[in-house]
């Protein structure tokens, strides 16, 4: 098995360089279908429904997971000043080409300007980032100024919410087991409010599901 990490930047820079290639989200005790994941939506121009998150972030914007920058660069291409942050050395390589401030870091680790965004973006999954996504939650209320709001992807309601390790599969390769969750758009007032945070808006789009959140 090879790591999580190398998993992923191995199909990040194959779709980069226009070739197709496919990720599997795998659940190793088969509890759940695997889930089929497009490197190519990430490395790509905006996808469809990414207007609605864009549209709601008119102040300082943090992408959580930003990947290889295809929000953070929109907004800067906008003169919105955000930023990118991710685990991944490849995908702040690639967001960076591409226009987009990006740190390399955890987003449970020190993060520039903390208690200061006035928008969190957590997009395509990134709920599900460290497997806890109460935690996650909370940590981005601490990185949020006082009326600021976070912007949440989410499975479609009634899909069924999850955590637990996972895997990775490219190509032949699976990765070693690391952790991740799933939420779905009703089961999230819950979760945001052990969290200290409350639901405010909820929103569909090509498909996709939306919610935005802020402090209690």
């Amino acid at each position: 098995m090879t790591a999580a990490l190398s998993c992923y930047g191995r199909a990040l820079r194959q779709a980069a360089a226009g070739r197709s290639t496919v990720l599997q989200l795998l659940d190793p005790v088969h509890r759940w279908p695997p889930r089929r994941l497009n490197p190519r939506d990430w490395c790509g121009d905006l996808r469809s429904g990414d207007s609605g998150m864009l549209d709601r972030c008119v102040g300082s914007t943090l992408d959580v997971g930003c990947g290889p920058g295809r929000l953070t660069a929109a907004l800067a291409a906008a003169g919105r000043p955000a930023l990118g942050v991710d685990v991944s050395a490849e995908a702040i390589r690639q967001a960076r080409r591409r226009g987009a401030p990006a740190h390399r870091a955890d987003v449970f680790a020190a993060i520039p300007d903390e208690g200061s965004w006035q928008h969190i973006l957590l997009a395509d999954g990134n709920i599900g980032i460290g497997g806890d996504p109460r935690r996650l939650l909370a940590r981005c209320l601490e990185l949020l100024g006082p009326d600021g709001d976070i912007l949440v992807e989410l499975d479609p309601p009634g899909s069924g919410t999850w955590s637990g390790p996972m895997l990775l599969r490219h190509d032949e390769r699976t990765s070693q087991p690391f952790l991740w969750a799933v939420v779905a758009a009703d089961d999230l007032p819950a979760l945001a409010e052990q969290a200290g945070l409350s639901a405010l808006e909820f929103w569909g789009e090509a498909q996709r599901w939306f919610a935005r959140l802020a402090r209690t």
